[in-house]
């Protein structure tokens, strides 16, 4: 299997992995969220804050390391694999004796035995890394992808019936927990590689020479992308941190499949032409239009179907998180191309300008938060949108001087696409107001008319991404009707 066709099957199987999952989130999300109250959502979703910037320590920089890597020997995978949970138990003792001074933080009492249990998924993801990266190096996500799924259908039914037997928030810890470790449990049972006991530090070093600025970027990151959820849930309320998420978890069920398709495909695909810069830049810009084409029309749907699909999904109560999700449809169509530019970076061995940029934009982000706090929620989401502009000029202006593609010309050849999708949500929000006060009818509308702008605009200004899609949709019917293209 040569590259192209690597990359097509890995893009394939990435993203039906995170459609799948996000179907079955989506679906649970949606009976989790009639079950519970907004602000059970934002108690798990304070605890969460911690044990997702520790996950990013226990990760160590090494699988990124492991996946960048020409050759890897046993002793890389055995040394990744024993780090790994070394760094995971000691995490996970951190977090469990801080869950005192957490609950003291944002004064919730219930968070001091809510954080200790959460606690465990640094123990149980610290088990499956080596797996996951030995998956990614070889793109085989058609593996990760019942895995994934069987463990997210698993985890949500778990969910849902300790949220209706009246558990509350602890539902959703239950269900978090379950899922990491079925997850890990599973892609040990399907891994023909088993640990041995060998351990280097040769190895150690040079995998932690690239992943430490990784990890120190990783870091800073994770910090930026839940600040706002540590900055709500201290200075407003678990209501109003249940709002933004529930908004946040919307807008994820469409980029969510996007970015991790992106992030997981085109690092390895990247990684393995790197020394080729003509071939770097043609597979770059290829996947960058083609992301911003997907990404636009379907977060330009979200956002014209906003209020209909909060209130006949999750009902009147998450009615505040409507405004939250159309803001936050601005930034989220700009987050998969910041991804491609970082991994160009990362393919290029500079780790170093990696951290440098992360360092840069997330300075950048201070201000908009300050203004959060002072002037409101409306105004925190806004910086959402604003860091996400900011990012996605720094990551292109510094990607784009390694391979010769500046971001005058990025914008130049996005901007058909963006003043497009635009059009489209200003014909679907007429129609839809105009034709109907129903929501249901109104949804209808909407969808069908984004649909079908979609297609005649396509056909008509001959739009080279519209076809890509068409092609690998009907190419993918034929196959699975038992049919050679």
């Amino acid at each position: 299997m040569n590259l192209k066709q690597k990359t097509v099957s890995g893009l394939k199987w990435s993203f039906t992995d995170s459609i799948m999952n996000q179907v079955v989130h989506f679906v649970f999300g949606i009976v989790l969220a009639r079950l519970l109250s907004p602000s059970e959502y934002g108690i798990v979703g304070m605890s969460m804050v911690f044990v997702t910037l520790l996950e990013v320590l226990a990760e160590g920089g090494l699988m990124s390391a492991l996946v960048r890597k020409k050759e890897c020997t046993e002793q890389d995978y055995n040394t990744m694999f024993y780090t790994n949970i070394v760094i995971g138990a000691v995490l996970f003792l951190l977090l469990f004796f801080s869950s005192e001074a957490i609950a003291a933080f944002y004064k919730k009492q219930e968070l001091i035995l809510l954080v200790k249990v959460m606690s465990l998924n640094l123990v149980f993801n610290s088990f499956g890394m080596v797996e996951t990266a030995m998956l990614t190096r070889s793109i085989d996500f058609k593996r990760q992808t019942r895995i994934n799924f069987l463990s997210s259908i698993s985890s949500g039914i778990i969910g849902v019936i300790f949220a209706y037997m009246g558990f509350g928030f602890w539902s959703l810890a239950i269900k978090t927990l379950w899922q990491n470790l079925s997850r890990v449990v599973l892609l040990h049972l399907s891994s023909t590689w088993k640990p041995k006991l060998m351990y280097s530090w040769e190895s150690f070093r040079e995998l932690f020479g690239f992943g430490s600025k990784m990890l120190l970027s990783s870091i800073i990151h994770s910090i930026y992308k839940n600040i706002y959820s540590l900055v709500i849930g201290k200075y407003y309320s678990a209501e109003q941190l249940g709002y933004y998420s529930r908004a946040n978890q919307f807008k994820s069920y469409i980029t969510g499949s996007i970015e991790s398709s992106t992030q997981r495909v085109t690092y390895p695909v990247l990684a393995s032409i790197n020394e080729d810069n003509h071939k770097l830049k043609d597979a770059y810009v290829k996947l960058l239009k083609l992301v911003f084409f997907i990404t636009a029309t379907l977060l330009g749907m979200l956002f014209v179907n906003a209020k209909e699909v909060v209130l006949l999904l999750v009902g009147e109560k998450w009615a505040p998180s409507i405004v939250y999700l159309q803001i936050l449809c601005f930034g989220g169509v700009l987050y998969p191309l910041q991804l491609i530019n970082l991994n160009v970076i990362k393919a290029k061995g500079r780790s170093d300008l990696y951290l440098f940029i992360e360092i840069l934009e997330k300075i950048f982000s201070i201000p908009a938060i300050v203004l959060g706090v002072i002037y409101g929620m409306n105004a925190l989401v806004w910086g959402v949108v604003f860091n996400s502009i900011v990012t996605y000029i720094a990551n292109s202006m510094f990607s784009g001087k390694m391979i010769n593609y500046s971001i005058f010309k990025q914008v130049i050849q996005l901007s058909p696409v963006f003043i497009n999708t635009l059009i489209m949500t200003l014909v679907a929000l007429a129609a839809g107001s105009i034709l109907s006060k129903n929501l249901f009818i109104s949804l209808i509308i909407k969808c069908l008319t984004c649909f079908i702008y979609i297609i005649v605009s396509g056909e008509l200004f001959k739009i080279k991404e519209y076809f890509e899609i068409k092609k690998l949709a009907y190419d993918q019917f034929v196959y699975h009707i038992g049919k050679k293209p």
